[in-house]
């Protein structure tokens, strides 16, 4: 068993390592410079932290949200690894600890935030506190573009040439363009090994529906989901605050979070939301980033967000325990509006603006796409697969209809208008209006005007929302939002390609709940319940969200498995030996009764080859401690000694009699049989 395994098992509690982890932990810990892209609940954290556990030194982890920091040093202390975190939360106690540990040569991990980056002071620290390995969480936010820049983190690069140590980098959202601008600034003038694990999360049930009483369509959501921990994104502030109310009326515990609150009140729902089963948070984009609570079972979208990589990060944060999760985003034509116009307002250039309404057009291509759901949003980072079975989409195919003449009539509209107009005054002069803009323009005479009557209002809207979601057509700022076509669509208007369009998003919506994916089976639900209760216990007893204790998919494992000792408990995926020393017992109780008590020595042998011959051992000395005859003196060996045998192994007398505790007496009585129990295995 490698390093590398032996950490996984005894420390981290995996049998095994998640797809795309392997490789990558072997270049992280053999000193390469990495740029790793996985899916959020892929395991990034576990890239880095085990390297750090296999290679000397100190590991500098940069990560950009303190709660993110501090929820991951304490999941690392709870299975025994020395790590700690250098904020501005830190109390003036905690910062001395660190100190001492890094001074001390203890330390393992330090979280430290970007902006500390800023401080000569840090840099001199860390040249001092033999720095191996420079780890970057979140990389995006290098990305001067992105959805979630951070200035500071280009002070990366000059650490990591003051240190010249290597550097490994992570992130789940990265788009081609941030993917080359993460190199740039992080690896400039080094090279470094690429890895794309996909963007895939197979158990994220994804959906859309056009908004249709948004409010009663998101309760019937969350009333199908009781007692489940879920986020809901919101537009608005105002929108979080009501919406939490409407909840809470239902009796739903809902609390509300945005940027305009008081640093203690959100502080407080951040640690409510962490430790607390089943609550819901109505949040703001400002909520989420630093959340690192992997059993949240579903996210909504009350609105539509900004683009696809913040939809594919917001939704990224339910199921990162692996479970089944939910996700809902409601649009409507108010959404795209306010988004167009948010990027209009925006300081950019209008090249970038430009490449920004792509990205919301690529967004509402997903939300108007025709078929499995999945394969648009994996094709928009450069991933491929079929459908995907976990979809609205692939649960109920949509009616699709012919709508290239359709299609045509707005394009025709917007080509005989000179490219002015905005998608209002085009309706208006394919239903026929002749209102005083359009006869002021002279549009009554376009041979466009009148033809769409088969169609109202609403569902040309739908139509248009449908061209942009194929990128057909874009807004053009320097036209003050007239609408544009792009080069994909004169195909269409030549007559050279057809389009399908979906019936559905063009007539008015019928709600509907889909039924949610069981956790467990019905007769394991009350046991996974009483587990959930005992962990809730165990947390609230160290002040620590729960999952720190053990995140939902073990206790799963644990209510449908029912292990009946330690041995089998210890096989779980997420115990490792602290945690199955920590809390083994306590859950054993709950799943079974009340256990004998399993002396120390053995518990950390608890699922290992030498566990079992630690009992065969016992018995035999049980056998032998007045002798064969049964009437010679009473000798025994300690446990510790026992355990001792059981891992060193020892294949004569002479090496059994030079362990800790035998000595010739013992050896003479109880020799013979310990090898004879040695030699079997």
């Amino acid at each position: 068993m490698n390093a590398h395994t032996s950490f996984l098992k005894d420390v981290f509690g995996f049998d095994g390592y998640r797809k795309g982890q392997e490789e990558i932990v072997a270049a992280v810990t053999a000193g390469a410079d990495v740029l790793a892209i996985m899916p959020t609940g892929g395991g990034k954290s576990l890239c880095f932290q085990l390297p750090a556990l296999c290679r000397d030194g100190l590991t500098v982890v940069i990560s950009p949200l303190i709660a993110l920091m501090r929820d991951q040093v304490n999941a690392l202390r709870a299975i025994g690894v020395e790590a700690g975190t250098l904020s501005s939360g830190n109390t003036e106690e905690e910062t001395e600890e660190v100190f001492e540990a890094i001074d001390d040569g203890r330390l393992k991990l330090l979280y430290i935030a970007p902006e500390r980056l800023a401080n000569p002071g840090t840099t001199l620290l860390l040249r001092r506190a033999n720095v191996s390995m420079i780890a970057v969480d979140e990389a995006h936010c290098v990305s001067q573009w992105g959805h979630d820049f951070r200035p500071d983190y280009l002070r990366i690069g000059a650490l990591r040439d003051a240190l010249d140590v290597p550097l490994a980098a992570f992130t789940a959202t990265a788009d081609q363009e941030t993917r080359d601008e993460i190199v740039e600034r992080l690896f400039a003038g080094r090279d470094c090994q690429i890895f794309l694990k996909g963007f895939d999360r197979p158990n994220i049930h994804l959906a859309f529906a056009p908004k249709n009483k948004p409010r009663q369509q998101l309760l019937d959501f969350v009333a199908a989901r009781k007692d489940q921990a879920g986020i809901i994104y919101c537009g608005s502030r105002a929108k979080t605050e009501t919406l939490a109310q409407a909840l809470r009326t239902q009796g739903h515990v809902a609390l509300h979070y945005h940027a305009g609150m008081q640093p203690d009140d959100r502080r407080l729902a951040e640690t409510r939301f962490q430790r607390e089963d089943g609550l819901i948070v109505c949040a703001t984009v400002a909520f989420g980033m630093g959340i690192d609570k992997p059993d949240i079972r579903w996210v909504a979208h009350a609105d539509l967000p900004k683009s696809m990589e913040s939809y594919y990060q917001e939704i990224g944060r339910a199921g990162r325990d692996g479970a089944p999760a939910d996700t809902l985003t409601l649009y409507g034509a108010d959404d795209v509006r306010l988004r167009r116009s948010q990027i209009d307002e925006g300081l950019a250039p209008n090249e970038r603006k430009q490449a920004d309404h792509g990205r919301l057009n690529a967004l509402l291509g997903l939300a108007e796409a025709r078929r499995c759901r999945r394969r648009v949003l994996l094709r928009y980072f450069g991933d491929e697969m079929e459908s995907c079975g976990n979809c609205d989409l692939c649960d109920k195919p949509p009616e699709l209809f012919d709508g290239t003449t359709a299609v045509r009539m707005a394009l025709s509209a917007i080509l005989r208008t000179g490219e002015w107009f905005g998608s209002v005054h085009l309706i208006d002069i394919l239903l026929g209006n002749a209102n005083a803009k359009v006869r002021a323009k002279g549009h009554e005479t376009l041979p466009t005007f009148g033809v769409g009557k088969d169609y109202d209002r609403a569902q040309w809207q739908a139509i248009f929302r449908q061209m942009m979601g194929y990128d057909l057509i874009r807004p053009d700022m320097e036209r003050y939002g007239a609408l544009r076509m792009t080069d994909a669509a004169r195909p269409i208007l030549r007559d050279e390609q057809t389009i399908e369009l979906r019936r559905d998003t063009i007539v008015k919506q019928s709600r509907s709940t889909p039924r949610v994916k069981a956790l467990v089976a019905e007769e394991d639900e009350a046991l996974l319940s009483a587990l959930k209760a005992k962990r809730r216990h165990l947390a609230d007893a160290i002040q620590a969200p729960a999952y720190v204790v053990f995140p939902d998919n073990t206790l799963i494992a644990m209510a449908t498995q029912k292990p009946a000792d330690l041995d089998a408990f210890s096989k779980l995926a997420g115990v490792g030996a602290v945690k199955l020393e920590r809390y083994g017992k306590a859950f054993l109780e709950v799943i079974a009764g009340a256990q004998a008590d399993v002396h120390p020595n053995r518990r950390k042998l608890a699922g290992r080859g030498a566990g079992a011959l630690f009992d065969q051992l016992q018995e035999v000395q049980v056998s032998l401690a007045k002798g064969e005859s049964g009437f010679d003196t009473y000798l025994n060996c300690t446990s510790a000694t026992l355990s001792k045998i059981a891992q060193q192994r020892p294949r004569t007398l002479s090496e059994l009699e030079m362990i800790q505790g035998m000595g010739a007496k013992k050896t003479e009585r109880f020799g013979s049989a310990f090898l004879g129990v040695l030699a079997t295995e």
